[in-house]
């Protein structure tokens, strides 16, 4: 492809990108802290990002989904590589050529030297005679003692310096150690759905069901999994006053298997309530799931509200914390995952992984299919019900 259609193929996607949006070149460079020119230049073409950074982070803004980022840095690629000239290959050295020695010029003939008389034979070399003082070794010995002290000696270093490493090992780690991320987050993984929802599979019959509040240590004696969605709240911090920028959230899958073949045991028949504005859907069915912001919803006035999405990347400090709600829903794998969220502040980026409370990835099971249970308070015992709470 020339290097004018890469850059101008490279520009449409983005202009497009910009257009499905519908926001300003100021509203939208705020967002992917880039200026309202700089942005303007990428979609005209007169500019190709040095990164492909900020091209995803405007695609996730506008919503795209994986085939469409996959496109957007493939036609990056293809520009940055037009953008940037040849480099000259570097031209083979000639060989010098060689200088002709020059003919040495003819001289008188050397004259015959007389044989030399032969030199008398060297008197032999009366062998020394080393006094030997009572109590300290030969000569040979010492020599081999002097040898033994040195070994001795390396080995004393040698045992030293492991000795401290086995007794100090956190020193040299925490030396060699980059400086923790400038952030801290806890997260809350058995959430019912607005407080009151939930569907759990249990290979036995489980005890009737908890409060919202007795649900992870009531699931963790049974073996509980979640049964078609896990709800994670995430609330993240910063740990000084520099604001540290949320830039995405990604979605690892570690562990895929067939559902479970166990009951579904639902808590309570559904219930309404209020609902976070940051909230994200993922599919863990798909290959590659990725978090996509969702609208929200306000139900805690007389009349309902919707509540926009708002996607990465968000700002957080000590003073200024946010709020992550995970819908996470599954229907044909038993899935185990991660969050993984990426982070920059004052130069640094990294990138931190979040599991369960104890650290542990999150659990969903697929229960399509699955027989369901609901609790009969009246009766005290659990029967038999058509809906899971996951929709057709």
């Amino acid at each position: 492809m020339p290097k004018d259609a890469a850059v101008e193929e490279f520009a449409r996607l983005v202009r497009t990108l910009k257009a499905r949006d519908g926001r300003s070149y100021e509203a939208l460079g705020r967002r992917l802290s880039v200026s309202a020119s700089t942005l303007h230049r990428y979609c005209s073409g007169a500019t190709v990002p040095e990164e492909f950074a900020v091209v995803d982070r405007l695609a996730l803004l506008c919503g795209a989904d994986e085939e469409e980022r996959r496109a957007l840095e493939a036609a990056w690629t293809r520009a940055d590589g037009a953008r940037r000239p040849p480099a000259p290959e570097p031209g083979a050295k000639p060989a010098p050529e060689p200088r002709a020695k020059p003919t040495p010029r003819p001289g008188p003939e050397p004259r015959p030297a007389p044989e030399p008389a032969p030199a008398p034979k060297p008197a032999p070399e009366p062998e020394p005679v080393h006094a030997r003082v009572p109590g300290l070794p030969s000569g040979r010995r010492r020599r081999r003692w002097g040898w033994l002290g040195m070994v001795g000696g390396a080995l004393a270093v040698v045992g030293t310096v492991t000795l401290g490493a086995v007794l100090l090992p956190g020193k040299a780690r925490e030396r060699a150690a980059e400086p923790p991320a400038p952030l801290t987050w806890t997260v809350a993984s058995d959430l019912w759905k607005n407080g009151c929802g939930h569907t759990y599979l249990v290979e036995r019959t489980p005890p009737p069901p908890p409060e919202a509040a007795a649900a992870r240590s009531w699931a963790a004696a049974r073996g509980a999994v979640d049964g078609g969605e896990t709800l994670v709240r995430v609330s993240v911090q910063g740990k000084g006053a520099a604001a540290v920028v949320l830039q995405a959230l990604h979605v690892r899958v570690v562990e895929r298997g067939a559902p479970l073949p166990w009951a579904a045991y639902r808590m309570d028949d559904g219930c309404g309530g209020a609902v976070t504005p940051r909230r994200f859907a993922v599919d863990l069915d798909r290959p590659r799931p990725v978090a996509r912001a969702l609208d929200g919803y306000d139900a805690s006035g007389q009349e309902g509200r919707t509540l926009p999405a708002v996607s990465f990347p968000y700002k957080v400090s000590a003073a200024e914390p946010e709020e992550l709600l995970i819908h996470a829903g599954a229907a044909k794998c038993d899935c185990r995952w991660y969050l993984e969220l990426e982070w920059s502040s004052e130069g640094r980026r990294g990138t931190v992984r979040i599991g369960d409370e104890d650290g542990a990835p999150f659990r969903t099971s697929g229960a399509k299919g699955r027989p369901v249970y609901v609790y009969d308070s009246a009766g005290r015992r659990w029967i038999t019900s058509t809906n899971s709470g996951q929709g057709d």
